[in-house]
């Protein structure tokens, strides 16, 4: 399902049944310990790569911060304005 080099290469996947009957497979949950880090006030204008990019002078480490928080969609982190998003250390 993923790359030998993949996050989620090592990760156990399920199946479950979506509510209109059709199967879904997918990785289980991982569960991190708490990063440390600082903590980023969102803004009307911030995006997760630019927040990255700006913390670790590299946008592709966005997942990093993604996974630091506890939304399941990384769109949902920028939401509401003014909450408080946590940036792990490097």
């Amino acid at each position: 399902m993923f790359t030998a080099d993949s996050r989620y290469a090592k990760i156990r996947s399920v199946t479950v049944h979506h509510a209109a009957g059709r199967e879904v497979t997918a990785v289980r949950l991982r569960r991190l310990p708490d990063p440390g880090g600082r903590d980023v006030i969102i803004t009307a204008a911030d995006q997760l790569d630019v927040i990255a990019e700006q913390c670790y002078r590299d946008a592709t480490r966005f997942w990093h911060v993604a996974d630091a928080n506890t939304e399941l969609d990384a769109r949902d982190l920028m939401q509401p304005v003014g909450r408080v998003l946590k940036v792990p250390e490097r």
